[in-house]
């Protein structure tokens, strides 16, 4: 059998297309099984997720037996238009609620069955029980469009097109290539017939390239040059070969140095652009990380802005609404909050201010010797009147007979700050130990030791950062929270460090290292020991004839504030928690019939508390509304959707607290009404 003659260009194109088809071939098989398999799984978890969130959404229609409330929580399926249809059965097995699409509803099934996913023809099946508090409530039915056969088509459509377009760029890049392959065999080809038909071995082939062809051409050419010299003399032949085999050594060396020349500036422009693409990747963090941190700085410093305003407007609109009398004696109190605040207000903005002027670098020091015994007499003079208020013991240390390189003034700015936290975060009838000791390499270390309530180590990792108030006795006593940031910063500008340590129950130390000047005298012998006594909290009276308010907040002013507006009120009686899970005790002890809830609150924060109490059985049914200074859109839009019944931002708004609790407290006064949602 004779075969039918192909050339090489045909031979090359058709391996080249073959190969090609065969590898789209298997691409597109492997791609559709792989796609048809991540359709399945996607789509059976999007519906079993789909079945858990509608459950979850109708249990309370189910508990209150409001099938209408579960019908709107089914027609917001009409956004997923893969389902055709759905329903809510009952614990009995009777439908409490369905959906459909048109023409759909009457293949409803009668009964629920178990819960399970399953594939019926081109529809996707989902049953999953309703359970809650380990009570079977009903169960969900879903049925999905599970059209395989179009993801199929659409995927071959895909295939083809792809596949006609990568034949297409194959056929064109081959029918341009195969010409450096060929163009010399053809050339070589010429010339051999050329030279039998006309017998002429003066002609040449042109070398083209360098590669095995290219030899060809050569040893061809050498052939013919071999015939043609046949009577040539053998030694001038030997050098020629000589001489030729030199040039082509040399050839190759240039070649090769070329190449390796090549492939270090390739090397070095890889290089480049590593470290350019690593330095922008750390721009980008670094931009990010300064936007996130102008939110939060703005977001904290909104919040702490409005807890002094929440005292000084809720108070004055107390001292100037008709309907909510007081006596002059209440109106002096009212009038020393409102100053409490005021100054609270004004220390804020001056603290903000200084963190504005050291991280703007607009702050100049004077570094110079400072006598630390005089700076720390003047400290103990202004600190030693607000201890004795608070019952508190100070000792400072004996003459300090050394120097530190310091600004005098920012120096002793530091010191008050930290001994001001000493006094506002100690127990009633504590100490405050000032003392010093030698640091390392030539410093000396100032501490200040409260016997307050301690921090553990994640509070202490905090300390220094803007707007943290010391943890969970922050609540306890007004302050801005960036003390510390400010104080950090000025003993860094002095050349210093700052640190802290504290024990749970027992109190914390704060420190200062600063450069001494001269020699450091030695340490006197010391023995200080602080104890600490159990504290003691008391609940109001309980009052049968009212119903009862739990209100969970940290700010002092706050929390009295509205006591005062509780107090106009004659159905209600009030208890209070100065931390979340205070709070929550209370709620299970005393079932409040609403609860205000601050945001911010130390150790747990109330969106935390929130969850506690609404997985609790007994608290569950307990309306809570937020009452928080974080009045960003987002925060409230956050808050809402966390669960809270309300969102009241500070300052506080009588009308709207009071309009709100009226709200909360309705379902319990009617309890044929359904609970507002």
């Amino acid at each position: 059998m004779t075969l039918p003659f192909r050339s090489i260009r045909q031979k090359l194109l058709g391996i080249v297309l073959v190969t090609t088809f065969v590898a789209l071939l298997i691409a597109f098989l492997g791609s559709v099984a792989i796609h048809l398999w991540v359709f399945q799984r996607n789509l059976m978890a999007d519906m079993s997720t789909q079945s858990e969130l509608l459950g979850r959404m109708t249990a309370p229609a189910l508990v209150f037996d409001d099938p209408r409330l579960a019908t709107e929580n089914l027609r917001l399926l009409q956004f997923r238009s893969q389902i055709r249809a759905a329903a809510i059965y009952n614990e009995r097995g009777s439908l409490f609620a369905t959906y459909a699409v048109p023409g759909e509803a009457s293949r409803l099934p009668t009964f629920p069955e178990a819960d399970g996913v399953r594939v019926e023809g081109q529809n996707l099946v989902v049953f999953k029980r309703i359970v809650k508090d380990g009570a079977i409530l009903g169960t969900v039915y879903l049925r999905v469009d599970y059209d395989l056969r179009g993801n199929i088509l659409n995927d071959v459509n895909v295939a083809v097109i792809v596949s006609a377009v990568a034949m297409g760029i194959a056929f064109f890049m081959i029918a341009r290539l195969e010409r450096v392959v060929t163009r010399p065999i053809f050339t070589i080809a010429s010339v051999a017939r050329e030279v039998v038909a006309q017998r002429d071995y003066s002609r040449r082939a042109a070398k083209i390239s360098n590669d095995e062809v290219g030899l060809l051409v050569e040893s061809f050419n050498g052939m013919l040059a071999e015939i043609e010299r046949r009577t040539a003399d053998l030694e001038a032949s030997n050098r020629e070969i000589a001489r030729e085999s030199e040039e082509r050594k040399r050839a190759q060396q240039e070649v090769m140095h070329l190449n390796a020349d090549l492939e270090k500036r390739v090397a070095d422009r890889t290089a480049e652009l590593e470290r350019s693409n690593r330095e922008l990747a750390l721009a980008t963090t670094a931009a990010e990380n300064a936007n996130q941190a102008k939110s939060e700085f703005l977001s904290s410093m909104s919040h702490e802005l409005r807890t002094p305003l929440n005292a000084i407007l809720g108070f004055s609109k107390i001292m100037v609404t008709d309907s909510m009398p007081t006596t002059s004696e209440q109106k002096k109190e009212y009038a020393h909050h409102i100053l409490k605040a005021g100054r609270h207000l004004l220390t804020l903005i001056n603290e903000i201010l200084d963190l504005a002027k050291v991280e703007s670098g607009a702050l100049a020091l004077s570094l110079e010797p400072v006598l630390l015994a005089e700076v720390m007499q003047e400290c103990q003079t202004l600190i030693e009147p607000l201890a004795r208020q608070r019952g508190l013991q100070t000792m400072f240390p004996n003459d300090v007979g050394l120097s530190v390189l310091a600004d005098r003034t920012r120096l002793k700015q530091a010191l008050l700050n930290l001994l001001s936290n000493a006094v506002k975060y100690n127990r009633e009838a504590g100490a405050i130990v000032v003392d010093w000791e030698p640091g390392s390499a030539g410093r000396v270390r100032i501490s200040v030791r409260d016997t307050g309530l301690g921090l553990n180590s994640t509070q202490v990792q905090a300390l220094f950062q803007p707007f943290n108030r010391l943890g969970q006795e922050a609540g306890k006593e007004e302050g801005t929270g960036i003390g510390l940031v400010v104080t950090k910063r000025l003993v860094e500008l002095m050349g210093g460090t700052i640190g802290a340590s504290s024990t749970a129950g027992i109190g914390s130390v704060f420190w200062i290292e600063l450069r001494a000047v001269g020699p450091i005298p030695a340490l006197p012998t010391k023995d200080v020991k602080l104890e600490r006594e159990p504290l003691q909290a008391q609940l109001p009276l309980h009052d049968a004839s009212k119903q009862t308010l739990l209100y969970v907040e940290d700010n002092p002013a706050n929390l009295q504030l509205v006591e005062e507006i509780i107090r106009f009120r004659s159905d209600l009686r009030m208890l209070s928690a100065p931390d979340a899970h205070l709070g929550i005790e209370l709620a299970r002890a005393h079932r409040p019939d609403v609860i205000l809830m601050d945001i911010n609150l130390p150790g747990l924060s109330g969106v935390d508390a929130l969850k506690i109490l609404r997985s609790l059985p007994e608290t569950a049914h307990i309306p809570v509304i937020a009452v928080t200074a974080n009045a960003m859109p987002r925060d409230v839009s956050a808050g809402l959707h966390s669960g809270f019944f309300r969102y009241i931002t500070k300052p506080i708004n009588i009308d709207e607290l009071n309009a709100a609790i009226d709200s909360a407290l309705r379902p319990a006064r009617a309890p044929g009404e359904a609970p507002a949602l």
